[in-house]
């Protein structure tokens, strides 16, 4: 089975309330984890990224984010954390310590890091892949 290490710009498009730009692709890859033919790695900040732009960005109120952090309990991701040695080198390089941290998970695991993050792509193009390409 393969293993992806999914960042919050690819899961945030399973929950967001607007058609966004590779949304699409994004459903592609739930409807793959939900059918068990990939398995789904993320650091647990991912969870609290999903929950801040839903609550901020979307301005949903307290039961729909209560719902949402059910919704992301019930996913059953693996959750994984990398060395903060690691997650330094990465900051070090231009990125968020936060996008780090799920570069360096991939890098840990050596698997791709799926995302829509032109900053990441441009920087960790060693295991970083993009959302938009076919696969």
């Amino acid at each position: 089975m393969t293993e992806l290490i999914l960042d919050a710009s690819v899961v945030l498009k399973w929950f967001s309330p607007a058609e966004e730009p590779h949304s699409n692709q994004a459903r592609e890859i739930r409807n793959s984890y939900r059918a068990g033919e990939i398995s789904v790695t993320v650091p647990s900040l991912l969870f609290l990224e999903l929950l801040n732009v839903a609550g901020r960005r979307w301005g949903w109120e307290e039961d729909a984010l209560a719902q949402l952090a059910s919704a992301l309990d019930d996913l059953g991701f693996d959750v994984g954390e990398a060395e903060l040695v690691a997650i330094a080198a990465w900051t070090s390089r231009g990125l968020t310590a936060y996008d780090a941290a799920y570069v360096a998970l991939a890098e840990s695991r050596r698997r791709p890091l799926m995302t829509d993050d032109e900053q990441i792509l441009s920087l960790a193009t060693e295991v970083a892949e993009a959302l938009a390409q076919d696969h």
